[in-house]
């Protein structure tokens, strides 16, 4: 016989020092749960409130140095280095050399796990932990340094550092021994899945109409988690775009900026894969060192499944982590269609994630010849192939940039699934997906393989730097 139990709650107050928090009012639950985990996020809510506050820590944000890899461009010749393979070997190994840089620049507040992939150093994450637990972490002498309820995902991340003189790996270890079921891991950076490079100089002006076929998308809604995005360049300037994270600030990024542009971007000369679409964008980066993080990524989630926002691209790549699977599985779990790159790492490479979770769409990138990008991840994470290079996306300050990598592919299929679908659900979801499969050019050998996925689908979305 199955076993059920049911909750009541009328009114939790919680006091903190001076501070009462009026936590929830009149529930019952019926032992769904999604009710039993709201049930305990309120509880864990609690305890939190209570005696936390010496344990908050207010960390100024720290400024990245601006890099010299996107100067303002026109739509002109592709430049030579585009097509080397100089340009294949720099992509391939940029996310390795990325995380060095990080790593040795901000060694104070960063570090690397096991593998050599940058963490917040001192930070574990943990997943809707129970009171208990949490009970158990502070006699062992972890602090609460920040939590975040997640109430459109029935859940909650806390954060906990290790009591002084433990390190980072071992107070992970000790927290998994106390809670083997529970889940807990790094609070691990994930990074940008492409590059952009000089486009050339030249031949494109400022748009001066909108192509007047995008006014058939203003109803669609379509969600990026990325850096920020900068609503000004010619390509976004006539955007509906919905922004989250940075406390509010507009933080703007070429990375995000150009991912953006290729899911909803409309000019005279350019367009994207949904132009007209409005664009839910959470900033995961905000420039501070400890950007792209696993609790960030999970904050941005669960403010886009609270907009209802269907489909949801991820130009972001890392290590599994065991919170962020969770996150990802929820959302899945609730109809949203997760669309993310495989990454650049070789072939021959490691999977990367978010692409490689289960019912996550991994995307791949081709060049204009329709071949795929040597320097392209491959498994059964591949689900579609769509253009990622020779081709160009919106530049900051103004103008476009070439753009070469998964990053940039994502977004196109990201965009087309959202032309197909309205509101999160499972059925308009799979119809999205078999009418997309269906669509999709086959390549490589018959049906769905590790290289190509299903095959080749926006092909013509790609804006080549010659036009």
């Amino acid at each position: 016989m199955a076993r059920s139990f049911g909750v009541y709650m009328d009114i939790i107050i919680c006091s903190s020092g001076m501070r009462t928090h009026r936590l929830a009012s009149s529930a019952e639950t019926s032992g769904t749960s999604s009710a039993r985990a709201a049930a305990r996020w309120m509880l864990l809510a609690c305890l939190l409130a209570a005696g936390s506050a010496r344990a908050q820590l207010h960390l100024p944000p720290l400024q990245m140095p601006t890099l010299p890899l996107n100067v303002p461009s026109d739509i002109g010749p592709a430049s030579s280095r585009a097509t080397t393979g100089l340009e294949r070997l720099d992509l391939q190994g940029s996310r390795l050399r990325k995380n060095s840089d990080l790593l040795r620049r901000y060694g104070g507040r960063l570090e690397p796990d096991p593998n050599g992939n940058p963490v917040i150093r001192n930070e574990i994450v943990a997943y809707l932990p129970s009171s208990a637990l949490l009970e158990k972490a502070r006699a062992e002498g972890f602090n609460i340094i920040r939590q975040r309820a997640l109430p459109e995902l029935d859940a909650g991340t806390v954060v906990l550092r290790p009591k002084e003189g433990v390190s980072t790996l071992d107070g992970l270890k000790r927290l998994r021994e106390l809670a083997p079921d529970d889940a807990f891991d790094f609070n691990h950076l994930y990074g940008e899945g492409g590059l952009t490079t000089l486009a050339g100089r030249g031949a494109a002006t400022a748009p001066t109409a909108a192509p007047q076929a995008a006014t058939a998308n203003l109803y669609r809604r379509i969600g990026l988690i990325d850096g920020g995005v900068d609503g000004n360049v010619d390509a976004l300037r006539v955007a509906r775009i919905q922004r989250d994270g940075c406390r509010g600030r507009t933080v703007v990024s070429a990375h995000g900026t150009a991912v953006a542009s290729i899911m909803v971007g409309r000019a005279a000369r350019f367009h994207g894969a949904a132009p007209g679409a409005e664009l839910y964008a959470a900033d995961v980066y905000c420039a501070e060192p400890t950007g792209g993080s696993v609790d960030a990524i999970a904050n941005a989630f669960s403010w886009l499944a609270g907009q209802h926002v269907p489909v949801i691209n991820v130009s972001l790549v890392g290590p599994p982590n065991r919170i962020l699977e969770r996150i990802v599985a929820s959302m899945i779990a609730r109809g949203h269609l997760i669309v993310a790159a495989v990454g650049n790492d070789g072939p021959a490479a490691a999977p990367l994630y978010p692409a490689s979770y289960p019912g996550v769409i991994g995307v791949t990138a081709v060049g204009a010849a329709g071949l795929v990008l040597p320097e392209a991840a491959r498994g059964p994470q591949v689900a579609f192939a769509a253009p990622g290079a020779d081709m160009v996306a919106a530049n900051i300050p103004h103008g476009y940039a070439s753009v070469r990598g998964t990053s940039f592919a994502a977004p196109v299929v990201a965009g087309l699934l959202a032309l197909l679908i309205d509101e999160p659900g499972h059925t308009t979801a799979r119809q999205a997906l078999a009418q997309l499969v269906r669509g999709a050019t086959d390549l490589g050998p018959p049906g769905k393989d590790p290289i190509y996925g299903y095959g080749l689908v926006g092909k013509e979305i790609r804006v080549a730097p010659s036009q």
